[in-house]
C-alpha cells in the first residue's frame, strides 16, 4: 500500500538508504498490525521527542509510551490505517509518512485523521517525530 518517494541515492549512500527505508517500512508494518506499543520499544530512541503540531514535545521514551498507552486505551476499534506516501532522505536521516486512519473511540464516535509525521532517525531509532494534522476536525 505504501509508495516510497525519493531520488536515487549515490552508490556510497545506498546502504544507509536501504537501512533507513527498511526501518521505516518495518515501523509502518508494526502500526498497521496494531503493535503501537511494541513499535515504541523497537523504533524509538530512549531520549526520543514526539511532538503534535506546534505543541511542546513529549520527551523521553517512557513518557511517550505512557502517552501512547492513553491513546490506545481511547480506541475501541481500528477501522483503517493507510499509508499514502513515504519520503526518505537517508543522507540526513529524515523520513516523512503521510497517512490516513480511522477508528472508533470508546466514546462511540468515529475519528478520522489525515496526518504527516516527519521523523529524524539516529542509529536506527527515531530521535524526533513531529505530527502535522488538522485539529479543527
Amino acid at each position: 500500500m505504501s509508495t516510497a518517494t525519493q531520488s536515487r541515492p549515490a552508490a556510497s549512500s545506498s546502504a544507509s538508504h536501504q537501512s533507513l527505508e527498511a526501518r521505516v517500512n518495518d515501523l509502518v508494518s508494526y502500526i498497521r498490525d496494531g503493535k503501537i506499543i511494541e513499535a515504541m520499544h523497537e523504533f524509538y530512541a530512549d531520549d526520543t521527542q514526539m511532538q503534535e503540531n506546534n505543541n511542546p514535545p513529549t520527551v523521553g521514551l517512557a513518557a511517550n509510551i505512557e502517552r501512547e498507552h492513553k491513546f490506545v486505551a481511547s480506541v475501541k476499534r481500528w477501522i483503517a490505517f493507510d499509508v499514502n506516501s513515504i519520503a526518505i532522505d537517508a543522507a540526513r536521516g529524515k523520513a516523512a509518512i503521510q497517512s490516513t486512519s480511522a477508528f472508533e473511540g470508546v466514546d462511540g464516535k468515529t475519528y478520522r485523521v489525515d496526518q504527516v509525521s516527519v521523523q529524524t532517525w539516529r542509529g536506527g531509532k527515531i530521535a524526533h517525530e513531529k505530527f502535522y494534522y488538522d485539529t479543527a476536525k
